[in-house]
This record gives C-alpha cells, structure tokens and sequence, in this order.
C-alpha cells in the first residue's frame, strides 16, 4: 500500500509539474508579438517563436502587428456650403508598438473607430459638396494625416484612408443636374461667341486685304458665283459691282 501511495504522489507531483511547464511555454507567430508582465509590471515585448514564462507570476498579452481593415459607418455631415450628406469610408492601419497599444489604450480597435468618426465629420465638414466629390483624394491624405499623428500615441499607424460613398438625397441631387445643365449651356454660349469674335476678327482682316486691291473683290465675286451655280437652285442672286457702274455711267455733255 505504501509503494501505491508513493506512486500516486509521485504521479501527482508529475502531472502538476506538466501543467505548469505546458502553461509556462508559449509560442508566438511570425506576426504576433507578446506583451509580458511580470507581478503586474510591464518587463519587455517577446516574440515571434518560443516563449518561456513563469507560471502565476508573468502574463503575456498577444497582439496581432498585420494590417487591420476598420470601416467606419456612415456619419451625416453638413458640407461648409450646408447640404447634408451621408459618408462612409474605411481605414486600414496596424500595430507598430505592442507595448503602447495595450499600456496606453484600453481597446485601440474601438478607440480608433471613435476618433475615425468624428475626424470623418470634422474635417468633410469644412469643405463644399463639390470638394467632397472631386477631391477625395486630398481629403483622404488629409484624414489619414489626422488620424496617424493622433494615434501615434497609442502605437498604431494608419496607412491609408479611403471614403467610399457619398450618398445625397434626390432633392439635392436633382438640384446638382439643374446646376451641371445650365453650366453646359453656359460653356456652349461662351464658346459660340468666342467662335463669332474670332471670325469677325478674320472677316475684317479679309476685307482689309480686298480693300487694298479692287480687282480682288471681282475675282471673290466670280468664285462665290461658281459655288452658286453648283447648288443648282433656281434663282441666282449676284450682286452688281459698283465698279462696272461707274464704267457704264454716261458722261452729261
């Protein structure tokens, strides 16, 4: 009885020890890190590969350093020049310093999503609609400039930020192709009469060179009647030379 109660001592003794030799080994991926604390105190980053801890005495906190991918939900913004719209986006960033991200910040997943939000309405709320439409990439490297020196803090680094939609109610957007028409039909005025200015300009011009030579017009006048006469139409209007009047004009005596 006495060797069985020394064996199962000894078992006992043997299976504690693999417990708290199994719990103390710890193994980390390539891109995990671990945060080690020991009796509470923050002691260094570990990782990647095979780490050995002291059971009860030291924890370790993995944290993931891949890129995260965080959409951020649709916030209502009221544009500088006041239309309100609904703009979603999504930011993709990363854990560059294990310690900071879980010393100084609770949950850095949510508080990047919070400080997302309100830099999201904060920044597209002092531009116009047609800023937000044209020049998402400015506003995206403006966001992104935000939001990387503000989490710089918590050991995080935002990569890139992209706004997705911009979404406009009808009213506004029927009042957006009301704009872009009368805009079209400006442009097409504009161009018409710059197109009437500059063949005025050569018409001038035209009639300076005939003015200077007489016999020119007559030649002007034979070749607009030879274009004429190719149409084939029915009456035929020249108009008579002033010259050959002058010529045929009878002297009193």
């Amino acid at each position: 009885m006495d060797m069985f109660a020394d064996l199962a001592f000894y078992l006992v003794i043997i299976v504690i020890a693999v417990a708290i030799l199994a719990s103390a080994v710890n193994i980390l991926r390539e891109y995990e890190r671990g945060v080690v604390f020991t009796l509470g105190r923050f002691t260094g980053v570990k990782g990647p590969g095979l780490i050995l801890l002291i059971t009860y005495v030291q924890q370790m906190i993995r944290v993931d350093l891949r890129t995260r991918v965080l959409d951020v939900p649709s916030q209502d913004v009221i544009s500088h020049d006041n239309v309100s719209v609904r703009v979603s986006a999504v930011i993709y960033f990363r854990v560059i310093d294990p310690a900071k991200s879980t010393i100084q910040v609770e949950d850095f997943m949510m508080a990047t999503s919070q400080l997302a939000q309100t830099t999201l309405r904060s920044v597209l709320g002092k531009h116009d609609l047609d800023e937000m439409l044209a020049e998402r990439d400015r506003l995206n490297s403006d966001i992104q400039e935000i939001l990387d020196a503000q989490t710089d803090a918590w050991g995080i680094k935002v990569a890139t930020v992209e706004i997705k939609h911009v979404d406009i109610n009808e009213s506004m957007i029927r009042a957006i192709a009301r704009q872009a028409e009368a805009e079209r039909e400006r442009r097409a005025k504009v161009i018409n009469a710059e197109g009437e200015q500059q063949a005025a300009a050569k018409l001038l011009e035209a009639a300076e060179i005939l003015a200077k030579q007489p016999e020119a017009m007559q030649l002007r006048y034979l070749s607009t009647l030879n274009v004429i006469a190719s149409e084939k139409t029915s009456t035929i209007l020249f108009p008579f030379p002033m010259e050959l009047g002058n010529l045929m004009a009878i002297k009193p005596k």
